[in-house]
């Protein structure tokens, strides 16, 4: 049974009535056995700006606390820079361009699609989503096999994670049954920051203006940061932690968030999905007794591969189509794994043709293939300024990706061109298998979030 609510008295009436009907899951038996995840993706969080990463400021004082009992993760990527492409990307394992990529802000999943929450649905969980960004819900077609989503509001009042967090305990005290799965994805580092963004404005040079709002981003970092400590403590005294799953990832980086990317020396077309400021995100596992503490990988992974290695932690089957890999056995230490390049895919529709980009980060080096069949005249400004369709970059020395090597290294432009290429051929055929419905209509409450949130002018 699904219940979709709004706001706290429709949540309590909600609930009043799920219990009434009796719900799934007691707290004892099969079900028990298998342990609570808690996915907390903060949307538009920055590796490079989080001090669990190295960053001067300490913004993250309990994610250093929390890492102490899991492992890191310090390449981890998304797979898009803008939230409605990457969410139901790593909800499904499938790409944007698998999708049919991004065609309007109401676009919903195709209906063969399966996401996370239908699949821990069907397993036995009680599946809630709690999110600030409508891009994380209905809109997008996210609630499918969702029991309780909290994923709209008005204009500016948007819930902060504090709100969030205190949302879910009290959901928790009327439906104290496990397990459950949670999709938290708060925005309090996205733009704009509450009653601070009207610091930003127009009249200041861009120096200035990355400081400022470098500042304000390292501020809502750090109460981020203090909030998801505040889950934690409760989930310990609860008694809940020992037998919880608890992630903390992205959906993108600091660029798409609003913060702007200063450095004199940029190019003139825009950086590549691929480049750190749009898709470098943090990445934590912790499981206490079952994930190892303490330890810091630096393999490459990225959020494609988040729905596998969840199924195959918590001992669910792998079903379906899925183009991401489990990185289980690498987090359990077990033999076997290999990294294989990370793949970044971002794409368009305008109802006839798929335009964007396909990219890799392999090793040191990222490439960055622009597939846009449209004629010239139809080009966005920063499409028509980029120098070539193909662009190469070091990205262990250059992980902005500001000075691409395709024209002084054609060995290594001949060697991704013929990559991305095949993986673009491999992703059409897979999209054929998938087709999408007709646009989910919007109500005003998630257009003025949309707006709210930078995404609608």
């Amino acid at each position: 049974m699904r219940i979709t609510a709004r706001t706290s008295a429709g949540f309590a009436l909600a609930f009043c009535l799920l219990w009434t009907l009796g719900c799934r899951g007691s707290g004892t038996g099969p079900q028990a056995q298998k342990p609570n995840i808690v996915l907390y993706i903060i949307d538009g969080a920055a590796a490079e700006f989080m001090s669990i990463y190295g960053y001067p400021r300490r913004t993250t004082r309990f994610l250093e606390l929390l890492a102490a009992e899991g492992t890191v993760f310090e390449s981890a990527y998304s797979n898009s820079s803008f939230t409605k492409t990457s969410v139901p990307s790593f909800m499904t394992s499938l790409q944007s361009s698998v999708l049919g990529g991004f065609r309007s802000e109401s676009d919903p999943l195709p209906a063969q699609a399966v996401t996370m929450a239908e699949r821990m649905h069907k397993a036995g969980y009680w599946t809630v989503v709690l999110t600030s960004n409508p891009f994380c819900g209905r809109i997008s077609s996210l609630d499918r096999g969702v029991d309780v989503m909290r994923d709209t509001g008005m204009g500016e009042a948007r819930p902060s994670s504090a709100e969030l967090r205190r949302e879910f305990w009290r959901l928790r005290e009327a439906h104290p049954a496990e397990p459950y799965w949670v999709h938290f994805q708060p925005t309090d580092v996205h733009r704009p920051w509450k009653a601070t963004s009207s610091s930003l404005g127009s009249q200041v040079d861009s120096e200035r203006l990355y400081r400022t709002a470098r500042k304000l981003y390292e501020e809502a970092m750090i109460f981020q940061d203090r909030e998801i400590g505040r889950l934690v403590e409760r989930l310990k005294k609860t008694g809940e932690w020992e037998r919880t799953l608890f992630i903390v990832a992205a959906d993108h980086s600091h660029v798409s968030a609003g913060l702007p990317f200063f450095d004199p020396d940029a190019p003139a077309w825009e950086a590549p999905v691929l480049a750190s400021q749009k898709s470098r995100i943090p990445m934590i596992f912790v499981w206490p007794g079952r994930i190892p503490a303490g330890r810091r990988l630096r393999e490459a992974v990225s959020m494609i591969d988040l729905l596998p290695t969840v199924l195959e932690l918590v001992g669910l089957p792998r079903s379906g189509t899925m183009q991401g890999r489990s990185f289980a056995p690498l987090l359990l230490g077990r033999k076997g794994w290999k990294p294989r390049p990370v793949v970044m895919d971002e794409f368009y529709s305008d109802g006839t043709s798929l335009y964007g980009s396909l990219e890799v980060i392999d090793g040191r080096y990222g490439a960055s293939l622009r597939i846009d069949p449209r004629p010239d005249g139809t080009r966005s400004r920063g499409d028509s300024r980029r120098p070539a369709p193909l662009l190469v970059f070091d990205v262990r020395d250059d992980p902005h990706a500001l000075h691409s090597l395709h024209a002084e290294r054609p060995d290594l432009a001949a060697k991704y061109a013929k990559m991305l290429e095949r993986i673009w051929d491999e992703n059409r055929a897979l999209a054929r298998r998938y087709t999408r419905p007709a646009r989910v209509p919007m109500t005003s409450e998630e257009i003025e979030r949309l707006r709210s949130l930078g995404y609608i002018r």
